[in-house]
């Protein structure tokens, strides 16, 4: 039995991709959503958390929708010469980024909240910058909170099936990701490929969780008076 490495490469890149961009744009939409105080703050919630209730292949088709050539995004990707995103790494980010985009906010935005306002007033009379208390006082304290969103990000990017299967569907060594191999290795009765994978994917899943756990126990901690 030969295994096919390419998936589990793919994946990697794939959650390693979603995740930095992730932390990157969560980052400021969940410290708006923790010290706003806006009428519609509850409506960006809501759309910010709707990948939570919402099937991933509905998802998926809408993203396929928007994203392919008759599609508002599809039009204007093609008018700047990028051609559409559907099928291509670049669609599977997008999809990601979107699907797991609660996984990252709503640690950060907890973190963010549990900080309270002392903190950054006590730097703002040192006369400290808002971009300096940001980074010199809110991110180190909601460390515990980066952590979380990182690893879930991660972990949640690594599982996807049906927003992938929808947006790039099974394209060997460009779109076909871990949980698509699985379910190809399943339709095709290839069982033994299919658990070996299956079984790395479930260990690396508790071993995931339970690192984060440890790490968030040990800081929580270190964080006690």
């Amino acid at each position: 039995m030969i295994f096919d490495w390419q998936p589990v490469w793919l994946t990697l890149k794939l959650a390693g991709v979603s995740t930095l961009i992730l932390l990157v744009i969560g980052t400021p939409i969940a410290w708006w959503l923790a010290r706003s105080t806006t009428w519609y703050k509850q409506i960006i919630s809501a759309v910010v958390a709707l990948p939570l209730v919402l099937p991933p292949t509905v998802l998926g088709f809408y993203l396929l929708i928007m994203l392919g050539p008759e599609g508002p995004v599809g039009r204007l990707t093609q008018s700047l010469g990028l051609g559409t995103l559907p099928f291509t790494f670049g669609g599977l980010v997008v999809a990601s980024v979107i699907y797991s985009m609660p996984f990252v906010v709503q640690p950060l935005q907890n973190a963010f909240q549990s900080l309270g306002q002392r903190p950054v007033e006590v730097a703002s009379t040192l006369r400290a910058s808002p971009w300096d208390r940001f980074m010199t006082v809110v991110i180190p304290l909601a460390r515990p909170g980066f952590l979380t969103a990182a690893v879930l990000s991660f972990a949640h990017t690594i599982g996807e099936f049906g927003v992938v299967l929808m947006i790039g569907g099974n394209i060997p060594g460009v779109t076909k990701v871990l949980s698509v191999a699985i379910y190809d290795h399943v339709e095709t009765l290839e069982y033994g490929q299919a658990h070996l994978l299956a079984a790395g994917l479930l260990a690396f899943s508790f071993a995931v969780l339970l690192t984060l756990y440890l790490l968030n126990g040990r800081l929580n901690r270190n964080h006690q008076p």
